[in-house]
């Protein structure tokens, strides 16, 4: 009985609103589960609110704030009041554990992220490639020089300097089989002037 008594003695003293955290921690290492819930009540909003920040996930912050109150519950001197208060101490503990139990989800995140990426540059690329061949068929009809100054021009990247330079063809050549070519291709590929 008196055991109970001494409890019950330390769950009234210890269920004041005023009962510094100092005091519950002490009371904690001494196994007193009444100042164990104390510090619940009164801090088990910041572990989970700062643990829900970080997941985004309710039944996972939920999961964070029993780790850590059982973590101190079996282990209150890990808290060093000499180092800080409570309330931030257990801040930083719930923002450790949360960002564990993000890293423990990451690779599937990732792999997820992966594959609808390439999804997306595959039908981009693909595209592209219809599009060249349509153009590379479409410049067949053209007489070589012209298809020459297309080919450095728009699948090589070349300026209509650098195609004059290398075909040793005036600027103004380049530029007029150029300008010849597009508007060929406009009529070769635009569907209302294919038969």
């Amino acid at each position: 009985m008196r055991g109970d008594e001494k409890g019950g003695r330390l769950s009234s003293q210890a269920s004041k609103p005023d009962t510094p955290d100092a005091t519950l921690i002490a009371r904690v290492r001494a196994g007193d589960q009444d100042s164990m819930t104390v510090v619940y009540d009164r801090y088990g909003s910041i572990v989970y609110a700062t643990a829900l920040r970080i997941l985004g996930d309710a039944a996972a912050a939920e999961d964070v704030l029993q780790e850590i109150f059982m973590q101190l519950w079996r282990n209150p001197s890990a808290f060093d009041g000499s180092r800080g208060s409570l309330p931030a101490w257990l801040g930083v503990i719930a923002r450790h554990r949360a960002i564990d139990v993000l890293r423990k989800r990451h690779p599937e995140t990732d792999f997820e992220d992966v594959v609808i990426a390439a999804s997306v540059d595959l039908g981009r690329e693909a595209e592209r490639n219809v599009i060249a061949e349509k153009v590379r068929g479409a410049m067949t009809s053209m007489v070589p020089e012209q298809r020459r100054c297309m080919e450095l021009a728009y699948f090589e990247g070349l300026t209509h300097s650098e195609i004059a330079a290398k075909t040793g063809e005036p600027l103004g050549t380049v530029k007029t089989r150029i300008r010849s070519a597009l508007i060929q291709l406009r009529k070769l590929l635009s569907p209302g002037e294919r038969s």
